[in-house]
């Protein structure tokens, strides 16, 4: 097919390469336009603005937020008004509820198609093409993309006809994350001041009970204090966990733990943690209990 791709960031830069080994005709734009070299040398045609990546049957945005995604939709040459009609919108990051409903209907106002597909997994799952990915949309604009979504995704689960609801899906799943860390991080912090090895207590955890890839990938992140580089920054999932709560209450949905998790984002980003992965709300346990260490 030809696509175009828009954000090559950790996640974008490897979802467009498999893209391109698939065979596909990708055109690439980022806002950092050297980002997209390597791309380059695989194939990928660089486009200069965003209506240069929008000539295709589809294009793919992977942006860090509402913001960034809004402006690159809506503004003056942006996705809406270059796409043609019958053109498929593939949205793959984690957004608002709100705005991705608004999406849906400005794409069908413009004889466009909107489909949602977030995906679950951190930058290495995204180079090797093993992502998880829930997508929602109407069908034949899921049948339509699907070569691509196979190209980047190990499995893709469908969750009906309103993209929104894919979005919802995401959101809840990082509060499920956000769980976890700040889980491990506080039984972790119990049993190190005890004087129990932290990478000793991971390995019995995910080798009994415990045994689901998140507790071993933040499991180990956490006993090693090892948040640098981030694979997910802790911006993004303080958005996420925020607008997982707005979500919650346009629905009338009370979610006393999310409130808590948000605190401890905003905790470490007041600490100066915007640079740490999101993983290192866990270290702000092991800060309280006196089991101090680096965040590094």
């Amino acid at each position: 097919m030809k696509v175009g791709f828009i954000g090559v960031g950790n996640m974008g830069s490897g979802m467009a390469a498999n893209l391109l080994k698939a065979g596909h005709e990708v055109s690439v734009y980022n806002r950092t336009a050297e980002k997209i070299g390597p791309l380059k040398e695989l194939g990928a045609i660089a486009a200069a603005r965003v209506e240069q990546a929008c000539g295709g049957e589809a294009v793919i945005t992977m942006l860090s937020d509402d913001s960034a995604l809004e402006t690159i939709s809506f503004g003056a040459e942006g996705i809406i008004g270059s796409l043609s009609p019958g053109a498929i919108h593939i949205s793959m990051s984690t957004i608002s509820v709100a705005l991705s409903e608004r999406l849906a209907g400005s794409h069908a106002k413009a004889s466009q198609r909107f489909l949602a597909a977030p995906v679950f997994g951190r930058p290495d799952a995204a180079a090797a093409g093993r992502l998880f990915i829930a997508c929602a949309g109407l069908p034949d604009a899921v049948e339509e993309s699907m070569p691509l979504l196979e190209a980047m995704g190990r499995k893709v689960f469908i969750f009906g006809e309103k993209p929104q609801t894919a979005n919802l899906i995401k959101l809840s799943g990082n509060f499920l994350i956000a769980s976890v860390i700040e889980s491990l991080g506080e039984a972790m912090a119990l049993v190190e001041k005890a004087g129990v090895d932290p990478g000793l207590y991971v390995d019995f955890l995910t080798s009994t009970l415990f045994g689901a890839p998140v507790y071993n990938t933040y499991g180990h992140l956490i006993a090693e204090k090892k948040f640098e580089p981030a694979g997910f920054a802790a911006p993004l999932g303080h958005k996420d966990i925020r607008l997982a709560m707005e979500a919650a209450d346009s629905l009338r949905v009370p979610m006393p733990l999310a409130s808590l998790i948000h605190d401890r984002f905003l905790a470490l980003l007041a600490q100066g943690g915007q640079k740490l992965d999101w993983s290192a709300i866990a270290w702000l346990a092991a800060r309280d209990s006196g089991v101090l260490g680096p965040a590094r």
